[in-house]
């Protein structure tokens, strides 16, 4: 049974920063991107960022500077470090994984979300 576990949501005012985190479990076999999406009130889920198993980053325009994503290869986890937050980054964060295991094809899993809120 493969799990993704995202943490590190909360509340935080204009201008902090919070730190996300997602930790993936079981026989999910080899990874070729980790992805995090957002969905904030009244709107679709949106592309955050992305990092590939070769550490290639890519981000979306609004969080571009902001935003940095990382991966710990040991740990099986990828990060989100959120700077200088606004209140438009309010959302539930979900991680997404792209990963294929010996004898079958790509899978694609989801997290549960974690909850940001950005407000003073």
């Amino acid at each position: 049974q493969v799990q993704l576990v995202e943490s590190g949501g909360g509340l935080v005012q204009p201008g902090g920063s919070l730190r996300l985190s997602c930790a993936a479990s079981g026989n999910i076999g080899i990874i070729f991107a980790t992805r995090w999406y957002r969905q904030g009130p009244g709107n679709q889920r949106e592309f955050v960022a992305s990092i590939s198993s070769g550490d290639s980053t890519v981000a979306a325009d609004s969080v571009k500077g902001r935003f940095i994503i990382s991966r710990d290869n040991a740990n099986n986890a990828v990060y989100l470090q959120m700077n200088s937050l606004k209140p438009e980054d309010t959302a539930v964060y979900y991680c997404n994984v792209l990963s294929k295991r010996s004898g079958s094809g790509l899978s694609n899993y989801w997290g549960q979300g974690t909850q940001v809120t950005v407000s003073s």
